[in-house]
C-alpha cells in the first residue's frame, strides 16, 4: 500500500469521526452565554427544527463529497506517483540507451559513410571498367571485321593468283596457234616451203624468262629442209618421222618472224641449186604477253593481301584479349560495386537500427512524461475538487451553526420562562462536553493535516459554539436563567463519548505514523 493511500484512510477516518462528533453535538442544547459573538436569531421551534435538518442535510452531503474527493486525491495522488516513477525510470532508459547506442549510432555512422564512399568509388571504377570494355568490345568488332575484309582480300587475290597460274601454265604447256609461212618479200604471198608445213600450225610455249618458245610442225620434206634459224640461232630439229620433224626456236613475243631457210633438193633435182631464202612465219605470239606480268602482281596481291590478313589478325587477336580483359576487369569491378553496394546497405540498416533505439527510447520517456502529465492532470483536478468540497463542507457547517444559534421564543408565561430555564441549564450542561468535542475535531483534522505527505486540505468539522440568550420581549424573561441539574443528559454524554472513540480511533494511526 503506498503512501498516499495511508493517507488518505488515516484522514478519511479522522473525518468520519469528526462527522460523528458533529452529528452527536448537534443534539445537544443551546446555552445562553452572553459573552458569545454568534448572532442570535429568534423564530418558532418548528422553524428551527427545519433549519437545522436542512444544514444538517448539507453538512452530511458535503461531508460525504469530501470524503469522495479524499479518495479520489489518495488515487490521483498514487497515480501521479506511479508516474512520476514511470518517468524517472524511462528517463534513466532513455540516458542509458542514449549512451548506448550512441557510440554505435556513430559507429553506424561512420562505417555507412565509408561504405558509402567505397561504393561510390567502386560505381566509378566500374563505370570506367564497362566504358573501356565496350570500347575494346568496338575494337575487337573493328579488328575482326578488318580480318574478315583481309581474308576476302586474300581469297580475291589468291583467286587472280591462281588465274595467273593457270594462264602462265597453260601458256607454259603450250598452246597451238595458227602460223603460215609467207614469202619475206611478199608477204601476202605463201612460201614455197609452206607445202612441208601441211597442219599450217605451230605450238607456242611460255618460257619462264618471258620469251617465247615456237614450234613448227614439219609433215613433210625433211630430207630436203636442211636448215632454219632465227636471229642467226638455229632451230632445233626434233624427227617424228622419216620425213617429218617438230622445228622450234625461241624468240620474244612478236606477230610474225623471218626465218632463214635452206632448201636442198638436188637429190631429186640435181639441176637444181641449193636455195638460201627468207621465209616470214606469220603467227602471233603475243598473246602471251603480260602472262608473267599479271602472275607476278597477282602474286604480289595476294602476299600483300596474306601480310595484311596476318597484320589484321594479329591486331584481332591483340585487341580480343585487351577485350577480354576489359571484360574481365569489368566482371571484377561490378563484383565489388555489388559488394560495397551490400555493404553500404548493411551499414544504413545498422545506422537505421542504432537510430530507432534511440528514437524508441525517447519516444518511451515522452510518453512517460504524457502520461505524468495527465496524471497530474488528473491530480490537480482531485486537488480542485477537494477544496471545493471542503469549502462547501466550511459553508455547511457555518450554515448549521447558523441554525443551531437560533433562539426559540414561546408566549411570556411561567411555563415558558421555566422551559427556556431548563434548556438553558441544560446547554450549560453540554456545554463543556460539546467544547471538548469541537476541540478533540479540530486537533484531529489538524493532525491529520499534518500527516499527510501530500498538501491536502482537511474537512475540519465545526462544532456548535456558545451562544447569547436573546433578550426576551416579554419582562418575565428579563432575568438571567439559572443553571437546570443535568438529570437526563446521560445518553448525549454517551454519544459524545462514542463520537471521541471513533476521532480517537482516526487519530492514532496518524499520530503513530507521525512519531514513527
Amino acid at each position: 500500500m503506498t503512501s498516499h493511500v495511508k493517507n488518505t484512510l488515516v484522514t478519511t477516518a479522522a473525518i468520519a469521526g469528526a462527522l460523528a462528533a458533529t452529528t452527536l453535538f448537534n443534539t445537544t442544547t443551546v446555552k445562553a452565554d452572553t459573552t458569545s459573538s454568534a448572532p442570535v436569531t429568534t423564530t418558532t421551534s418548528a422553524t428551527k427544527d427545519t433549519a437545522i435538518a436542512s444544514a444538517q442535510a448539507k453538512v452530511n452531503s458535503a461531508s460525504a463529497a469530501v470524503v469522495s474527493a479524499q479518495a479520489a486525491y489518495g488515487s490521483a495522488s498514487t497515480a501521479a506517483s506511479d508516474a512520476a516513477a514511470k518517468t524517472a525510470a524511462a528517463s534513466a532508459s532513455a540516458a542509458a540507451t542514449s549512451a548506448a547506442t550512441s557510440s554505435a549510432v556513430a559507429n553506424a555512422q561512420a562505417a555507412a559513410d565509408s561504405a558509402a564512399t567505397a561504393k561510390s568509388t567502386a560505381d566509378a571504377n566500374l563505370a570506367k571498367a564497362q566504358s573501356n570494355a565496350a570500347a575494346t568490345s568496338r575494337a575487337k568488332s573493328m579488328t575482326s571485321a578488318a580480318v574478315v575484309s583481309a581474308q576476302s582480300a586474300v581469297a580475291s587475290a589468291s583467286a587472280k593468283a591462281s588465274d595467273a597460274d593457270s594462264a602462265v601454265a597453260s601458256a607454259e604447256a603450250g598452246q597451238t596457234v595458227t602460223a603460215n609461212l609467207m614469202k619475206s618479200d611478199h608477204p601476202t604471198q605463201a612460201s614455197d616451203a609452206q607445202q612441208y608445213f601441211a597442219t599450217k600450225t605451230a605450238i607456242v610455249k611460255l618460257l619462264p624468262s618471258g620469251q617465247v618458245q615456237i614450234t613448227i610442225p614439219l609433215t613433210s620434206g625433211l630430207e630436203y629442209l636442211t636448215e632454219v634459224s632465227y636471229n642467226g640461232v638455229d632451230a632445233t630439229f626434233t624427227k617424228t618421222g622419216d620425213h617429218s620433224a617438230n622445228i622450234t626456236f625461241t624468240a620474244d613475243p612478236a606477230t610474225s618472224y623471218t626465218l632463214a631457210m635452206t632448201i636442198d633438193i638436188t637429190s631429186v633435182m640435181p639441176f637444181m641449186p641449193i636455195m638460201h631464202e627468207k621465209a616470214l612465219l606469220d603467227v602471233d605470239t603475243t598473246i602471251f604477253n603480260g602472262l608473267l606480268a599479271a602472275k607476278s602482281d597477282a602474286d604480289a596481291a595476294l602476299t600483300s593481301a596474306q601480310a595484311a590478313l596476318s597484320t589484321a589478325e594479329t591486331n584481332a587477336a591483340t585487341v580480343a584479349q585487351v577485350a577480354s580483359n576489359a571484360a574481365s576487369a569489368a566482371t571484377a569491378a561490378a563484383t565489388v560495386a555489388s559488394d560495397a553496394a551490400v555493404v553500404a546497405t548493411s551499414a544504413a540498416t545498422n545506422l537505421t537500427s542504432a537510430q530507432a533505439a534511440n528514437s524508441t527510447a525517447q519516444a518511451a520517456l515522452t510518453s512517460a512524461q504524457a502520461a505524468q502529465s495527465a496524471a497530474d492532470a488528473v491530480l490537480a483536478t482531485a486537488k480542485a475538487n477537494l477544496d471545493s468540497a471542503s469549502a462547501a463542507l466550511t459553508s455547511a457547517q457555518a450554515e448549521l451553526k447558523s441554525a443551531q444559534n437560533i433562539v426559540v421564543v414561546t408566549p411570556a408565561s411561567s411555563a415558558a420562562s421555566s422551559a427556556s430555564s431548563t434548556a438553558s441549564s441544560a446547554g450549560s450542561a453540554a456545554s463543556p462536553a460539546t467544547n471538548s468535542a469541537a476541540s478533540t475535531a479540530t486537533a484531529t483534522s489538524n493532525v491529520a493535516s499534518s500527516a499527510s505527505t501530500t498538501t491536502v486540505t482537511s474537512a475540519v468539522v465545526a462544532t456548535p459554539a456558545t451562544t447569547k440568550k436573546a433578550t426576551s420581549s416579554t419582562p418575565a424573561s428579563s432575568t438571567t436563567a439559572k443553571t437546570l441539574p443535568q438529570t437526563g443528559n446521560e445518553n448525549q454524554s454517551a454519544l459524545v463519548a462514542l463520537g471521541l472513540a471513533i476521532l480517537t480511533l482516526g487519530i492514532y494511526p496518524m499520530m503513530k505514523r507521525k512519531h514513527a
